[in-house]
């Protein structure tokens, strides 16, 4: 048995192999009303029906006004729980685990997605007023409202709700959005967060509010299911949140109760400096993994079974994450065990498709 293909089991949470669809943006919502569509079926179902282990919902909100995009999913209201319902549903129907990631965009919500424009949608076009840890907004986009203690309680229980929802909703795993330059990436990082209270200063006060938004959902989410967390590990600039960080946040999550770390990087500062190569974010998850002793996923450029394997070989990670190689072809996990040489159940209904 290759590695790739052999199962892992977090908590009570069994996957059938190593392969997780990372979550990806389909800024797809019909009506602004954070409500999933066919299109988010189709999309996460082919992936499931595709043999992927982990199958992950894109970056979904917890409040209305934490959408990157008016076209996000959400998972702030009943309505919303009910229409993930027949897609968890289908993914298990096929074998896979259905995972959703709660998120909240802060200073970066209110944007246009990508194919409609660029910079702040405005209220008037359907737009809004977006909260960060200041008042200082990211470059092209418009201010926000530093949060108030109150705004960021009503952070931590809106993270808390969510999950409840998801339970509702049927998914199997929750992760939290903790990356990318996003809410709770934009208070761990020095670089965003200027703050003199205790959700600023040194590590310790940047992290609280990922801490208790930790705390909050382990809370709620049942005992024998994962929580995942996705962190940028660095920052790529200089005086930013960086790997060494990463890897004392980590420690402190994994006595929180979370069962992995979901390894990406960088996000939060249009100075980045980033070399993209295949896997050059997997010695960022090895690290992690190594010293935090905590099990983590690897992103990043990943697109070849052999590469897939030696990663998960090498003990640098416990499972890989994918995006544009699945997006590119959903059947991708059938291909890689007909080229590892690993026998895998196929749907019926694509036998007639099988390698020989």
């Amino acid at each position: 048995m290759t590695h790739l293909f052999t199962p892992l089991t977090l908590r009570g949470t069994h996957l059938r192999n190593r392969i997780m669809v990372a979550p990806m943006c389909q800024y797809s919502v019909e009506d602004q009303d954070g409500v999933p569509t066919d299109w988010h079926l189709v999309h996460l179902g082919a992936m499931a029906r595709g043999g992927a282990g982990l199958v992950m919902a894109e970056a979904t909100s917890v409040v209305p006004e934490g959408r990157i995009s008016p076209q996000d999913t959400g998972i702030w209201s009943d309505e919303q729980a009910q229409a993930w319902q027949p897609i968890t549903s289908f993914i298990a129907s096929q074998s896979a685990v259905s995972a959703i990631q709660l998120a909240h965009a802060g200073n970066k919500a209110s944007t246009y997605r990508s194919w409609s424009g660029s910079g702040s949608v405005p209220v008037e076009q359907g737009g809004w007023q977006t909260v960060g840890p200041s008042a200082e907004s990211y470059p092209g986009l418009a201010a926000p409202v530093a949060l108030s203690l109150d705004g960021i309680s009503n952070v931590v229980m809106a993270f808390a709700a969510a999950a409840r929802r998801s339970l509702d909703a049927g998914f199997d795993v929750v992760e939290v959005h903790a990356a990318h330059g996003y809410l709770l990436h934009q208070f761990l990082s020095p670089l965003s967060n200027d703050r003199t209270d205790a959700y600023g200063g040194d590590l310790t006060g940047r992290s609280r509010l990922l801490r208790e938004v930790v705390e909050a959902v382990r809370a709620v989410w049942p005992e024998d299911r994962a929580l995942l967390v996705r962190i940028s590990a660095t920052d790529w600039v200089d005086g930013g949140h960086d790997l060494n960080d990463s890897v004392v946040v980590a420690g402190w999550l994994r006595d929180l109760g979370v069962d992995l770390i979901d390894v990406s990087s960088g996000g939060v500062s249009p100075h980045q400096l980033i070399a993209p190569a295949p896997g050059y974010q997997v010695p960022l998850a090895a690290r992690i993994r190594a010293e935090a002793g905590i099990p983590t996923a690897a992103v990043g450029m990943i697109t070849e079974p052999a590469q897939a394997e030696q990663i998960l070989a090498d003990g640098s990670a416990d499972l890989v994450a994918m995006a544009r190689a699945l997006l590119r072809d959903p059947q991708w996990p059938l291909r890689a065990a007909h080229e590892l040489g690993v026998e895998v159940d196929w749907p019926p209904q694509l036998v007639r498709g099988r390698f020989r």
